[in-house]
């Protein structure tokens, strides 16, 4: 039975620079799908195009020619309004330096998805506590970004990423700020969350520890996919000298 991926990109570009000017091409026709449920990785070095194409996934960006549909959107017909609203309710996004404010506590941080979608914050109350119950950080709501950890922080933003039950997650290098400890904290609390939850996670990373947790792999260098890595029936480590053999090759 065919199932109807949640994100859908066809022949994506992404030119920078004026027409008859000097231009750059950071991505030059990427085609892939995320199936519902999936872990996939995008894997690249610097410059290789990983976060102009997540930031068009994510509707941060838009493409200079093909489509992105996410949950059966087409991105690009999308308006600015349409574009907000779209991002708010049906994509969640998990970035590397956490984008807490620091001045609202981690409760508020949470509920902030909601609030700007008009949720009261009587509605919203019980979605943040069912987050936090989830990700185990009931304990530290009350306090303020400046008074908890690395990892802490990270949990805060994967809740709010969480509270509005997106289509799908999105993580920009979510471990790239984080010990060794708290990233694999995070990256199972994010293999519990696809699992059990099954919501799909598209993880860009650079680092293989990372990428051994996802289910499929996309390499991306110079803006095209040059290989596609499979985990099937291998345990994480077997995958991670895997991602790190197929790196010495791809590279």
């Amino acid at each position: 039975m065919m199932t109807t991926p949640i994100v859908s990109v066809k022949n994506i570009r992404k030119t920078y620079g004026k027409a008859g000017e000097k231009q750059y091409e950071a991505l030059k026709g990427i085609d892939f799908d995320v199936q519902p449920g999936e872990f996939v990785g995008i894997m690249g070095a610097s410059g290789s195009g990983k976060t102009t194409l997540l930031n068009i996934l994510a509707t941060l960006d838009r493409p200079t020619s093909g489509t992105v549909t996410v949950n059966q959107r087409e991105l690009t017909t999308l308006a600015g309004n349409q574009m907000a609203d779209f991002r708010a309710t049906q994509v969640g996004f998990i970035f590397q330096d956490f984008n807490l404010l620091e001045n609202l506590t981690n409760y508020e941080n949470i509920a902030l998805p909601l609030s700007l979608q008009n949720v009261s914050a009587k509605a919203a109350e019980p979605e943040v506590n069912r987050i936090a119950k989830q990700l185990s950080i009931e304990a530290i709501l009350d306090k303020y970004p400046s008074e908890i950890s690395g990892g802490q922080k990270q949990r805060i933003a994967a809740a709010r990423a969480l509270v509005s039950h997106p289509a799908i997650l999105f993580g920009d290098e979510p471990t790239g700020a984080l010990d060794s400890n708290s990233a694999k904290d995070l990256l199972e609390m994010l293999t519990t969350v696809n699992q059990e939850q099954h919501v799909p996670v598209l993880l860009v990373t650079h680092d293989p520890f990372s990428a051994s947790y996802c289910q499929r792999i996309l390499f991306i260098k110079d803006g095209v996919i040059g290989t596609e890595l499979k985990r099937g029936n291998q345990d994480r480590r077997a995958f991670y000298q895997t991602i790190l053999d197929t790196l010495g090759t791809f590279q």
